[in-house]
């Protein structure tokens, strides 16, 4: 993360004085760009947590932590597009970022979504999950969505359509079987200890094993 953030910092300094090696790119669909963003083919969400998409992955940087800073020093969503485009295209050395996973305008689209949302207070508050009533049990549902869990999975009573991630309807895990694998992770999926609490966990659990069985 820290290599990413330090190299985006540069290049967003070096695109304000006019240089840069992809420029500033031709405005994307930000909502196009969502849409990629969390597909499979554009696979992001499974490497970096953002939470306007709803994503958890831990492999790459943490996107709203990574532009926080420059949004907050007042940077043209304009240049974080292009360091978004960038990264895409050129990825930082060492980062492990696989060059053009997607390209042209779904590229672009991406760029301009990511610098639309990531590190912006308003789009991390309104993507909190909802706090359960009081005395109330989690909603195991919304915290799968809230989560980014159908980024990753399929899961048809959730809607979900992520190829990252096991087919949930047929692995038809038990509430254990997802209890631990939520918990601890497994391969690209991250650990949710800490992010979620026990009784969240259980919620999804019970929800996926529940739903998935029907």
């Amino acid at each position: 993360m820290r290599l990413f953030v330090a190299a985006a910092l540069i290049a967003l300094t070096a695109l304000a004085a006019g240089c840069g090696t992809e420029g500033l790119p031709d405005e994307g669909n930000a909502s196009r760009g969502k849409e990629v963003f969390t597909s499979a083919e554009g696979q992001c969400g499974a490497c970096h947590e953002l939470a306007d998409a709803g994503t958890k992955g831990q492999v790459g940087p943490n996107l709203d932590e990574a532009f926080a800073g420059p949004r907050e020093e007042g940077f043209k969503k304009s240049t974080m597009a292009a360091v978004v485009l960038d990264q895409i295209y050129y990825p930082t050395e060492g980062s492990g970022m696989p060059a053009k996973l997607v390209e042209g305008e779904d590229a672009e689209a991406v760029a301009a979504y990511v610098a639309e949302v990531a590190g912006d207070p308003e789009a991390i508050k309104a993507a909190a999950p909802p706090a359960p009533s009081k005395g109330g049990k989690p909603d195991g549902k919304a915290i799968f969505a809230s989560a980014g869990c159908a980024t990753c999975h399929i899961l048809a009573a959730a809607g979900a359509t992520g190829t990252v991630g096991p087919n949930l309807d047929e692995t038809k895990p038990s509430v254990d079987t997802a209890i631990e694998r939520i918990t601890q992770g497994k391969g690209v999926m991250p650990s949710f200890k800490g992010q979620l609490t026990e009784a969240e966990i259980r919620a999804v659990a019970e929800f996926v094993s529940t739903s998935s069985r029907k």
